[in-house]
C-alpha cells in the first residue's frame, strides 16, 4: 500500500477514544442542554479500523478519496477515478447531478456542520444541491462547531422534532431520511483538537479578533480524519497553490473568485496539502488551467 500511514496509525491507536465517543466536551452552554444532548445511547458509535465503518476485507489497503467542491474540479474527468476508491468522502454542497464525469457518483460519508449543510442547501440550490446525498449505505459526519450540532444529531438519532436552539421544530429526516442510529458519526471534539495544534495551527487562533472564529474547514477536518482511517488518501477538489485559474466551486455557472474568512486560514491548509502531497503522504489532486 504506496501510501500507508505508519505514523498515523501510531496516532490513531493512541488517540482512538478522540474520534467517537459518548462522553463528548460540549461547547459552552447552560447545564440543563448536557443531560439532554447526552440521554440514551444514541451517540455511541464503533471506534474500529478504520473507525468510520466496517473494513471492505481482511487486511487489504483501504483506499479513501475525499472530494472537495473546489472549481479545479470542472472538467477534470476525475469521476470514474474517484469511484474506484473504496470509501469516497464529501461535504457540504455535493452537487453530484450533471458532474457525474468530473466528480463521480459513490459517497460513503458526508461531512458537515449543522450550519454548512443548511447553508449550503440555501445557496447552492440553484446549482442543483437539492438534498444532502441519501443511499442505504451512507454515513453522515457531524463536525461539531457549536451546540446546535449535538442537538440535531441528538434529534436525528431519535427520530424527533429538533426541542430548541436555532433549529428548533426541524425534522431531521428531512435531510437525512429514515436513517437509523448506526449510521450517524460526530467527530471527538479532543480529536478537533489534536488535528488543529498538530497540523493547522494558525495565527488566527492567537488573534484576539479572529481566535473565538477559527476552526479548520469543513473540508480539512474531513481529509485529516480520512488521513487517519485509511491507508491510502487521494484529495480531490482542494485548494492548490493556483487556485487564483479556477472558480470558487466545480458547479459555478460562472467564474467566482475563492473568498478568504477569519474563520478559516485556507492558506495554511494550501501549503499544507502541498507538503503531504510532495511527502507522498497524501496524492492532492493537481492541473493547469
Amino acid at each position: 500500500c504506496r501510501f500507508k500511514l505508519a505514523h498515523a496509525k501510531a496516532q490513531i491507536h493512541k488517540h482512538k477514544n478522540m474520534f467517537y465517543s459518548q462522553n463528548l466536551a460540549l461547547p459552552k452552554s447552560k447545564p440543563e442542554c448536557v443531560s439532554f444532548v447526552l440521554s440514551g445511547e444514541s451517540l455511541t458509535v464503533s471506534a474500529e479500523v478504520p473507525g468510520l465503518g466496517d473494513s471492505p476485507g481482511g487486511d487489504r489497503c483501504l483506499r479513501c478519496a475525499v472530494v472537495g467542491n473546489g472549481g479545479i474540479l470542472r472538467g477534470s474527468k476525475q469521476g470514474r477515478a474517484i469511484d474506484e476508491h473504496d470509501y469516497v468522502f464529501r461535504v457540504n454542497g455535493a452537487v453530484l447531478r450533471r458532474f457525474e464525469e468530473d466528480v463521480g457518483t459513490k459517497t460513503s460519508f458526508y461531512g458537515f456542520t449543522t450550519n454548512t449543510m443548511k447553508n449550503g442547501l440555501l445557496m447552492y440550490r440553484g446549482d442543483g444541491f437539492y438534498s444532502v446525498p441519501q443511499s442505504h449505505s451512507l454515513k453522515y459526519i457531524f463536525i461539531p462547531s457549536n451546540l446546535r450540532d449535538y442537538v440535531m444529531l441528538s434529534s436525528a438519532t431519535q427520530g424527533r422534532y429538533v426541542p430548541s436552539g436555532p433549529d428548533r421544530g426541524d425534522r431531521p429526516w428531512r435531510y437525512f431520511g429514515e436513517a437509523p442510529p448506526s449510521r450517524f458519526r460526530m467527530l471527538h471534539p479532543e480529536f478537533i483538537h489534536y488535528v488543529t495544534h498538530s497540523f493547522l495551527k494558525s495565527p488566527l487562533m492567537l488573534n484576539p479578533k479572529t481566535r473565538h472564529l477559527f476552526m479548520p474547514s469543513t473540508g480539512a477536518l474531513l481529509l485529516l480524519t480520512a488521513l487517519h482511517t485509511c491507508h491510502q488518501v487521494s484529495a480531490f477538489g482542494f485548494i492548490t497553490e493556483n487556485f487564483a485559474s479556477f472558480s470558487d466551486h466545480y458547479y459555478d455557472s460562472v467564474h467566482k473568485p475563492l473568498r478568504f474568512f477569519s474563520n478559516h486560514d485556507l492558506h495554511l491548509e494550501q501549503r499544507l496539502w502541498e507538503t503531504l502531497h510532495q511527502r507522498g503522504v497524501i496524492s492532492l489532486l493537481h492541473r493547469d488551467v
